[in-house]
């Protein structure tokens, strides 16, 4: 996808898609968490109410008792009737000096259902009977104890309907509910508008950057400018900005080995046409009846062999655009066989070749490819062979695990030098026989990757050279076995 349109699909319109954005996400989660710090406080809230409504009940009550007791005569029925209707209850007992008198009574209408006893102040159980007295809408008549105020008796009792009580309950249920959900919206709206200044601003801004600085690289004024408040964004910056400089760095630099290798390649052209030209003339001064001139000229002619080998082999290297590796199964052996005797090793000649591949040993790889691997392995393990002057073996074997398919080219020659395993997979740099430019190793290395696979030395001392070629069975997730 471009950067236009992955940037068209960020912003792309429509109340689902911003409940699918950071701000729309955190306004969700701060309405969840405040309506539930909000239901919290309304448990415990409703069960005070009532706790409350209950406790002025059996204050007027109180009143109500303590005024018939301050008069020494008995009161008339309709003032009883207006006392009890006042206190919203049917009777009045009021306990004092250990004894129990009924104060204030009227008929009650239907059986005492329930009695709620406010000296047991434990929170479960208030809240218990609260959510009880809500869950039940039908009218009963309930019995409530507590203590009178200012030490007025030792207990005070009333009988009560509670239908007044749950419609109380219910009106204040309900205004604390829009009282909670106003606070929830507000406090929401708040911290939204906080979080979109502080992260979902500063992160967008980062994200306009990398959008600019995908469309042009190169160019390091889009180089990303810290500036964020926020630590932790600000770390981020710092380090997008250090990837971005070393990324910059790394294109310009880049771009200039591409204009040097286009340099080296036009050179190397030209220089491969005058070297040999200069070839052919040493090939004549090679027949010159001058003995000095005919000893010089062997010398002459490998020096410009050599030159003329560099240059191509630079060539071939800049223009280096190895395809995908066409995959097909194949037998091994028949392969190593092939680039053994292209390499011309027989058993009769210095260098001895052993091919220890099983008959059968089939794997699957590009055979074109892996061929011009294992010959490069197989020519250099020659080349180190016939530079010591004394006869060698080269080994080629196959063996495979769960996982890959494993080859190793191995010799018998004098081991590589330190400076070229520090550099053995460096072009031009990784070469050991002198003229050479290391690039063979490279290319191999870059036919083995192409695989999914490695190139690596596996050992190299006084008793030779082995490289390891490991070729997976498994690559992006195909089972290759």
């Amino acid at each position: 996808m471009a950067v236009g349109e992955a940037k068209e699909a960020r912003v792309q319109p429509g109340s689902g898609r911003f409940f699918k954005t950071l701000s729309g996400r955190f306004l969700l989660l701060t309405v969840a968490f405040v309506m539930l710090a909000e239901v919290l406080i309304f448990v415990p809230s409703i069960a005070r109410f009532q706790v409350d409504y209950l406790q002025l009940r059996l204050e007027k009550a109180q009143i109500a008792a303590l005024s018939v007791l301050a008069s020494d005569e008995m009161i008339a029925p309709d003032l009883e009737r207006e006392l009890l209707d006042n206190a919203e209850v049917f009777n009045v007992v009021l306990r004092r000096d250990e004894v129990r008198q009924l104060v204030l009574s009227s008929p009650v209408p239907q059986e005492i259902l329930q009695t709620i006893d406010l000296r047991m102040t434990q929170p479960w159980t208030l809240i218990r009977e609260a959510f009880g007295m809500l869950a039940r809408p039908e009218n009963r008549v309930i019995r409530v104890l507590g203590n009178p105020v200012r030490e007025a008796g030792l207990l005070i009792e009333i009988t009560m309907e509670t239908r007044a009580l749950r419609a109380a309950m219910v009106d204040y249920g309900l205004r604390i509910l829009a009282l909670s959900a106003l606070i929830s919206v507000v406090t929401a709206f708040l911290l939204f508008l906080a979080v979109r200044r502080l992260l979902v601003l500063p992160i967008r801004r980062v994200v306009r950057q990398i959008d600019a600085y995908a469309q042009a690289p190169e160019d390091a004024r889009r180089l990303i400018a810290p500036s964020a408040s926020v630590d932790e964004l600000r770390t981020a910056e710092d380090a997008l900005h250090s990837l971005q400089t070393q990324l910059t760095g790394a294109l310009k630099q880049k771009e200039r080995l591409a204009q040097l290798g286009g340099a080296v390649a036009k050179i190397s052209h030209d220089l491969r046409n005058i070297l040999t030209t200069a070839q052919l003339f040493a090939d004549r001064i090679e027949r010159s009846a001058d003995p000095a001139v005919a000893k010089t000229a062997p010398k002459l002619i490998s020096s410009i062999s050599r030159a003329v080998a560099l240059c191509e082999t630079t060539l071939a290297f800049g223009k280096a655009e190895e395809g995908a590796p066409v995959l097909q199964r194949f037998g091994l052996r028949a392969l190593v066989t092939e680039v053994i005797e292209g390499e011309g090793l027989g058993p009769d000649g210095p260098v001895s070749p052993l091919i220890d591949v099983p008959q059968g040993f089939t794997l699957r790889a590009d055979p074109e490819q892996l061929y011009r691997v294992i010959a490069n392995l197989v020519r250099n393990a020659k080349q180190a062979l016939e530079a010591t002057g004394n006869p060698g073996t080269i080994e080629v074997s196959a063996t495979e695990d769960e996982t890959a398919w494993i080859i190793r080219v191995g010799d018998t020659g004098p081991g590589l030098p330190a400076r070229a395993r520090d550099h053995l997979f460096t072009a031009f740099q990784g070469g050991v026989r002198k003229g050479g430019t290391g690039l063979g190793l490279v290319i191999s290395a870059e036919l083995v990757r192409g695989h999914g696979g490695t190139l690596s030395l596996a050992r190299s001392d006084d008793d030779g050279t082995e490289f390891e070629i490991r070729l997976p069975k498994e690559i992006a997730g195909a089972d290759l076995v």
